[in-house]
């Protein structure tokens, strides 16, 4: 990916009351949910397609999720977020996830990885 999301722990980046360990394996579990949701009507998952901008895991365990939609007029913006917020839920030793849609930066196929344009043969 040109972009690839950015993932943190709070409050501050280099002092976490979780364990390195810990925070590497819900880093790691939790971008492969989110690679098991698909837009609809786009054969690529939202991950690769470049729509997860930033994944917040605070010491709490809490998750923030800012993500976009391709077009503003996406038909399943309303239904995304929610895949999105159970798919993050399904992690284990994930607690509450709270999942916002952002317009900026806006999503442009820049930022799709080669895996996406490779599927969407968009090369």
């Amino acid at each position: 990916m040109t972009d690839t999301a950015e993932v943190k722990t709070s409050p501050m980046e280099t002092q976490s009351a979780l364990p390195p360990e810990e925070t590497e394996r819900l880093t790691t579990e939790i971008i492969a949910a989110l690679k098991t949701v698909f837009d609809p009507e786009i054969p690529a998952d939202i991950y690769e397609l470049g729509l997860i901008y930033k994944v917040d895991i605070k010491d709490d365990r809490s998750v923030d999720v800012a993500m976009t939609l391709t077009t503003p007029n996406c038909p399943a913006a309303g239904e995304l977020p929610t895949m999105v917020e159970n798919a993050v839920a399904s992690v284990p030793g994930v607690g509450v996830v709270s999942v916002n849609v952002v317009w900026e930066p806006m999503w442009s196929p820049e930022r799709m990885s080669d895996e996406a344009r490779l599927v969407l043969n968009m090369w």
